[in-house]
């Protein structure tokens, strides 16, 4: 989506200490001052069509005749039909956060609107139910745990538009209505499907975070940081350079990420559909293969080199370097760091990552195996023995038995193996399949990986789905694996139109709603079906791969056959037209005109393996490699066969397994929809090009969306629930009705709600757009009064407390200021000046008499004292004789004591 930061914590998407993210997200109080002082007259601002801008700003000068001359805000004047004419709205909705409010909604409107605010790089605007997201190319400080917190929580109207108020309203969904979600990200290549989806998860890692337990294990990893450290390893080995994205996802994926009933994190897991195999061994001129290939050769450890058998240099591999070998703003070793510390935390064993490490380098040699022709036999031999060393260490396999195995491969005939040799070219095609079949396992093994470390024990009782896939292109050149992506987006189009369109419609007239059906020309049937019905294109590709003589031609002829002039999405293409003469036959997606080549699509759908050297790849010493190959049970008539008997599963028919088990999760789930576009090819900040937005949002059904939100009731709520919110708005009515259909009918009634603002349905009232912001307003506003009232109790009595102490302070002042006016009054005064030098005087007697009585006192304690000595003196006379006599008394009875015992002895 943009270049990475240089460190971590701003990779996290931390915003500084500095960086107010609040302009980044809804416009100043300056700006919209400036929006307000605009010059806009409703009758005669408009827009007008423009070659390079798609609308600009126009003043009609006349309206009198058919046409109509405008001047533009260019300085031209043209003369337009008044169909060409699109009205503009008031200034008060310029840079609106959510466009299904404005007045009115064209193409222009819309377009100026998301371009006003992207200028800003303001990337994020709701339309209706889902949210539109431009790819900014810069990262701005709008993530974070700071905005995390501002968003958490909070109602949809009450923040300005973020991805994070998609996520948490899909949070708040999910405990409220105890229902399954899913964000379904979508959009073009390069529009920041990836990025918005790590965010996604940053946000949920943040807001459910389970409280660790005292006494727990402290080395062992928190869940929410395993989560987010899944995108490091995903990305490493699943992302590449495209001519449109410098990081785009080469494959797809759902993350479901799992919650507890009192929403904590609860574990996660991932499933990945249809990974860009090829990539592995060939790229365009302007792509780059997997990220992992390049951040291990820049990791700069020497010694894993050297375990590795690799170099540094991407050109000495020629797999790899058919490209370019280097991304702008993307520092490969650092990603190489922030790969291996996701390992770490992701309780990854050593051995595990570096047998990982070992495969992928593996692979990535394997491209250099060079062979030669005998001479006089059609039979090829190994050119590169220290390259099939190498690789054979790599993988766990003797190397004399790996080149016999690509070069004499032994095949079944009947019941015996025998020996087929193997040309140049086949023994270069069997090279190829395996690095890729080994890629691709590998890759399925990280994904199983990944899912055992996210599985906990803690209950999981629902889930929060991403869906991040790629998105819908159009190249020069379309093959097979092409053809597959723009299927996977007809079909999440449709589910998008079914579930925007359709099921709202359906549900007016289960409700008994009066609704007058609307055509919105967005049915994908016809296109879907050429693919996918009996006899369509996969189901065709499927016979031909099982029919022996098969080629491409008679898929191709088969094609024609049966679709041609009788499927309204199927054509065949025209040379010199709109249609590259390389295709051989045109599907009409929702998105445009796809021509596709049919070459090798047999063997890719085949994707057929040397099994002899699968055989050693089996019993490998890398445990790994050994794990990603499983020996495969033999048919014994039981298992699941394919049409014609076979017993492999094609790629087109594991793909399409993938792909209804994934709308199968969409369908029951709830979905919240993000938009991702593309802004302008040149990946420039703040630029939009107008002509390259317009068509995503065709083909994205925003403006379909837009439409239909406004016109339909979008927002819809129990009547319970309606009246448990809302029944303030007339409490004494509804008091005592216990009806919840009726009292929400008095409710209505009571604040006069214009009829055609609701709908009243069997089971729940149905509010056009913006209708439940305005109850809200009146809802807050009722609660104002009540709560102003007893804030106003609260602080009567608080301030009743305080004016006493007021009055206190009061007069202790005036005490204060009465004897400081009297001093001063004095001060001056000769009579005062006499009296302060007689009052000494006048206390001279009081002196003497103050002196008697201490003496008197003095004499008193004297008597006292002496009569208290007297008393000692006696005391301890008496104490004395006292004592002495109690030792007499003492011997006496010794004595008598020991004559007792004497006088007895005699006795005896």
């Amino acid at each position: 989506m943009v270049p990475r930061p240089t460190n971590k914590e701003t990779a996290k998407g931390e915003c500084g200490p500095g960086d107010d993210p609040m302009p980044f997200l809804r416009p100043t109080e300056k700006e919209q001052i400036a929006f307000a002082s605009m010059s806009y007259d409703g009758k005669k601002s408009c827009w007008v069509p423009h070659k390079k801008e798609g609308f600009v700003r126009a003043e009609i000068q006349d309206s009198s005749g058919e046409k109509v001359t405008v001047k533009t805000s260019k300085g031209e004047t043209l003369s337009l039909k008044k169909d060409d004419i699109q009205q503009m709205n008031p200034p008060k909705f310029e840079q609106a956060a959510d466009m299904a409010n404005m007045t009115f909604l064209n193409e222009a409107s819309v377009l100026n609107n998301l371009r006003t605010r992207y200028a800003c790089l303001r990337i994020y605007t709701y339309s209706g139910l889902f949210c539109v997201c431009v790819n900014p190319y810069k990262w701005l400080p709008v993530y974070g745990v700071k905005v995390v917190s501002m968003f958490r929580g909070k109602k949809r109207s009450e923040m300005p538009p973020h991805l994070f108020s998609v996520a948490d309203n899909a949070y708040h969904d999910m405990l409220t209505d105890r229902e399954n979600q899913s964000i379904l990200i979508t959009g073009e290549s390069g529009a920041g499907k990836t990025e918005n989806t790590k965010k996604v998860i940053q946000y949920f890692a943040n807001i459910a975070a389970a409280v660790p337990k005292d006494g727990g294990e402290t080395k062992k990893q928190n869940l929410e940081d395993q989560i987010v450290q899944t995108n490091p390893v995903l990305e490493a080995w699943g992302n590449a350079k495209t001519i449109r994205n410098n990081n785009s996802s080469r494959f797809g994926k759902f993350i479901r990420i799992h919650f507890g009933t009192s929403g904590k994190l609860s574990g996660g897991d991932i499933e990945s559909y249809l990974l860009e195999k090829s990539r592995v061994i060939f790229q365009l001129p302007a792509e780059r293969g997997y990220h992992i290939f390049y951040q291990l050769m820049t990791s700069g450890d020497q010694g894993l080199l050297d375990t590795l058998q690799i170099t540094n240099n991407p050109r000495d591999y020629f797999w790899v370097s058919q490209g370019v070998t280097t991304v702008d703003n993307m520092d490969d070793k650092q990603e190489y760091e922030f790969t291996d510390e996701a390992f770490r935390v992701l309780g990854f064993s050593d051995e595990e990552k570096l047998n990982a490490y070992r495969l992928t380098c593996g692979v990535m040699v394997f491209g250099n195996m060079a062979y030669k022709q005998k001479p006089r036999e059609e039979q090829a031999e190994v050119d590169s023995v220290d390259v099939s060393d190498k690789v054979s260490y790599l993988f766990g396999i003797s190397s004399p038995e790996f080149c016999k195995s690509i070069t004499r491969p032994r095949v079944k005939v009947g019941t015996e193996y025998v020996q087929k040799g193997q040309n140049i070219a086949q023994c270069k095609n069997s090279t190829g399949a395996l690095g890729k079949a080994v890629y691709d396992n590998l890759f399925k093994w990280i994904v199983y990986r990944l899912n055992v470390t996210l599985d906990t024990k803690l209950p999981k009782n629902y889930f929060v789905g991403v869906l991040d896939i790629a998105g819908f292109e159009i190249f020069e050149f379309n093959t097979f694996e092409q053809l597959c992506i723009n299927f996977t987006n007809e079909k999440l189009q449709q589910f998008f139109n079914h579930h925007m369109f359709v099921l709202e419609q359906e549900e007016y007239k289960k409700e008994g709603i009066e609704w007058e059906f609307i055509d919105f020309g967005m049915d994908l049937q016809a296109c879907i079906e050429l693919l996918e019905k009996p006899m369509g294109v996969f189901s065709i590709l499927e016979e031909e791969s099982i029919v022996p003589k098969a080629t491409d031609d008679t898929f191709k002829n088969k094609l024609y056959e049966r679709h041609e002039k009788k499927s309204s999405a199927f054509m065949k293409p025209k040379v010199g037209g709109k249609v590259k003469s390389n295709a051989h036959f045109s599907v009409i997606h929702y998105a445009g005109i796809v021509g596709y080549n049919v070459g090798g699509w047999l063997d890719k759908n085949k994707d057929p393996l040397n099994q002899t050297v699968v055989g050693l790849f089996r019993k490998s010493t890398n445990k790994l490699m050994a794990s990603i190959f499983p020996e495969v049970p033999e048919d014994t008539g039981g298992s699941k066969r394919r049409k014609g008997g076979g017993s492999f599963q094609t790629v087109s028919a594991l793909y399409r397994e993938q792909l209804n088990k994934l709308m199968t999760n969409l369908r029951n789930t709830k979905p919240h929809f993000v938009r991702c576009l593309i802004p302008n090819e040149m990946k420039q900040s703040g630029v939009m090009d107008a002509a390259l937005v317009l068509g995503q949002l065709k083909c994205n059904g925003v403006l379909e969306g837009i439409r239909i939100c406004r016109k339909g009731f979008p927002n819809r709520l129990q009547y319970p629930e309606f009246k448990q919110r809302y029944q303030i708005l007339a409490a004494k009515q509804v008091a005592n009705i216990v009806d919840s259909k009726k009292a929400t009918e008095t409710i209505l009634s009571a604040i006069e709600l214009d009829l055609a603002l609701y709908k009243i349905g069997h089971t729940k009232i149905f509010f056009k757009a913006g209708v439940l912001a305005d109850l809200e307003d009146r809802r807050d506003d009722i609660l104002a009064v009540i709560v102003t009232k007893m804030q106003s109790r609260s602080r009567g009595k608080l301030m009743r407390i305080e004016f006493q102490k007021m009055l206190e302070r009061q007069r202790a002042a005036r005490a204060i200021q009465r004897n400081i006016r009297k001093f001063l009054q004095f001060r001056d005064w000769q009579w005062w000046k006499l009296y302060t030098k007689v009052k000494p005087l006048l206390n001279v007697v009081r002196v003497e008499d103050e002196l008697k009585a201490k003496d008197e006192e003095i004499a008193e304690l004297k008597e006292k004292h002496e009569k208290e000595e007297k008393l000692r003196k006696e005391y301890e006379e008496r104490c004395v004789t006292l004592l002495a006599d109690k030792n007499n008394l003492t011997l006496q009875l010794q004595a008598v004591s020991e004559m007792c015992p004497k006088a007895s002895a005699n006795s005896t």
